[in-house]
């Protein structure tokens, strides 16, 4: 039906255009952001999941520095452990060799001399092996390393202790071979205790690298999940924002003409 005071094919016009526009805007935000999900409209359970993704990420990025961490302050211990074991070492050798008859009991003073240096070196290292101002292997460090996601991500750390460690007090008793003999038994357990020590520190390293490997694959793969939910996809958005344009154009043309109509319906009056 002809009518002048309402133009509704004009109102379509209009309304296409707009949807147009906005369909045009969206794809514009989408392809400048580089991201399928601007506005939480855009998809709601998309964002949640994507958020939960993003803070996963997050944290095992994180908890992958903490690993990283971890692994440096063990070894650290490790190598104050090494020296205590070279010493504990050459200590041996020294008690061993005032037991061999060749030397005589001046000649073990001079060992004896070496041996109470070197006795006083094993308190030196553990004292003087710290990380950020923590002794690490005089059974003081006991620490929680968070290195997952949950509760169930924390690995308790304590490095070594060496406090059992007591090497013999043989000062002038190295002219004894029967005290020699008890040094040379005595050193053996301690030489025991920082092996076992090194061993459990070792399987920390190893534990704590492995995790950080682990961690790297996770935070990749959770990534790769991630961008499937929130990257847009260039070439699909490009494709729609075209349309959209089109659409647009089309729009403008077609409110134009119906613009015309009741102009053209005028004339019937003349």
């Amino acid at each position: 039906m002809p009518v002048i005071a309402t133009n509704t094919a004009a109102n379509s016009a209009i309304r296409f255009l707009n949807n147009n526009t906005s369909s045009a805007a969206s794809s514009v935000s989408k392809l400048a952001s580089g991201s399928r999900i601007v506005r939480a409209s855009d998809d709601a359970a998309g964002l949640a999941i994507s958020t939960k993704l993003t803070s996963d990420v997050t944290s095992l990025k994180q908890a992958g520095t903490n690993a990283a961490q971890a692994a440096s302050v063990l070894q650290v211990a490790d190598g104050g452990l090494a020296r205590v074991s070279d010493v504990l070492q050459r200590l041996k050798a020294l008690a061993s060799q005032a037991l061999s008859g060749s030397v005589t009991d001046s000649e073990r003073d001079y060992i004896d001399a070496e041996f109470q240096a070197l006795k006083s070196e094993v308190t030196g290292i553990e004292t003087t092996t710290t990380f950020n101002g923590d002794s690490l292997i005089d059974g003081t460090y006991n620490e929680n390393y968070f290195v997952g996601l949950g509760a169930s991500g924390a690995v308790n750390v304590i490095a070594a202790d060496l406090s059992t460690v007591n090497v013999p007090v043989i000062a002038g008793d190295t002219q004894s071979s029967a005290n020699a003999s008890t040094a040379v038994a005595a050193l053996d357990a301690n030489i025991v205790t920082v092996s076992t020590a090194r061993a459990t520190v070792g399987a920390l390293i190893s534990r704590f690298e492995t995790r950080g490997s682990q961690i790297a694959t996770s935070v990749e793969n959770i990534s790769a999940a991630n961008s499937q939910i929130k990257d847009v996809d260039l070439a699909a958005e490009q494709t729609r924002l075209v349309s959209a344009n089109v659409l647009t154009q089309a729009a403008v043309s077609a409110l134009s003409q119906a613009n015309q109509i009741p102009q053209s319906l005028l004339r019937v009056l003349q």
